[in-house]
């Protein structure tokens, strides 16, 4: 007897990255049709185009992979979430930073990342929920957090992540102290920040790194990392030793672990969800959704 083909909806934005997409899309398809899928490849149009696709057909699939960078993947996992499907989900990681499938051990190569989602590993990640809206790794604000979404296509297709850095230069002149206060069940912080996130990653920014024992992606919490405005040239520095060496407990960050934060802040406060501007208003809650998607892993990563 013949095995029913599982439905897969391929989302596929042509310009992420370097826009090398094209010269490996057909492989990619190949790849899973050989494992028993029945492809449709759906390329985005304009941004906000994957979340709405994913919205209005994820019902009809099996399985949904994102071939594109972190911002494509964070629309369709909207998407996802607001449709209340049940479907697998994988992520061909394209774009600039591609930064939660590094921590995931996804390979930079779209072949090779292919046929780990073809293996069938699959295990329920955690996602996070913002004030409406959802995440895959990092809800940010302060320093360098309009970075993502300022920087123009073309250039970040150009320049790769020297462009975000380009951008977060320019905004130096423009960082203010944001006075921010956080309430959980574990603690409760407030004061004057230079920048924060709230975040179920391996990193954030690329920059800010946890050691592997303080983060599990599915454990059902985040890692809340804050660090307070420094009030001049010393403590800047001070700042920058800890982050390098992650000595997260320097008087000048606030960093804990929980599955839900009520944030009060500045209702024009810039956020970011996954490198893509948001806004949250003067106070609203940051949930953790243990065990939202299942979610396509290399093994190497559930053998870590």
């Amino acid at each position: 007897m013949l095995v029913p083909k599982k439905n897969m909806l391929l989302v596929v934005n042509p310009c992420a990255g370097k826009m090398t997409i094209k010269h490996h899309l057909l492989s990619v398809i190949n790849i899973f049709s050989s494992a028993g899928f029945n492809v449709n490849v759906y390329p985005t149009k304009c941004r906000g185009d994957a979340e709405q696709i994913v919205f209005n057909t994820a019902s009809h699939y099996s399985d949904i992979v994102c071939c594109g960078g972190d911002g494509t993947l964070n629309e369709v996992i909207n998407g996802i979430m607001l449709s209340g499907a049940n479907v697998n989900l994988g992520y061909i990681a394209c774009g600039t930073l591609n930064e939660w499938s590094q921590g995931l051990k996804i390979s930079k190569n779209m072949v090779n990342a292919a046929k780990d989602i073809a293996c069938g590993n699959i295990i329920p990640l955690d996602i996070g929920k913002f004030a409406g809206k959802y995440f895959a790794y990092t809800a940010s604000f302060g320093a360098f957090t309009d970075a993502s979404y300022s920087a123009p296509q073309d250039f970040k297709n150009v320049l790769g992540q020297a462009a975000y850095i380009i951008e977060g230069i320019k905004s130096l002149s423009n960082i203010k102290p944001i006075p921010i206060e956080f309430e959980c069940k574990e603690k409760s912080v407030k004061g004057d920040y230079l920048f924060g996130a709230i975040s179920n990653s391996m990193s954030v920014g690329g920059i800010v790194k946890f050691d592997k024992a303080l983060v599990a992606l599915n454990d059902g919490r985040f890692e809340v990392f804050l660090i307070k405005h420094p009030k001049n040239a010393a403590q800047l520095q001070t700042i920058i030793t800890a982050v390098l060496s992650r000595n997260f407990n320097c008087e000048l960050i606030d960093f804990f672990h929980t599955e839900q934060v009520t944030v009060k802040a500045p209702a024009n406060l810039a956020w970011t969800l996954d490198g893509e501007m948001a806004s949250g208003g003067n106070k609203f809650t940051i949930s953790n959704i243990h065990n939202a998607i299942n979610f396509y892993i290399p093994e190497k990563f559930s053998k870590k």
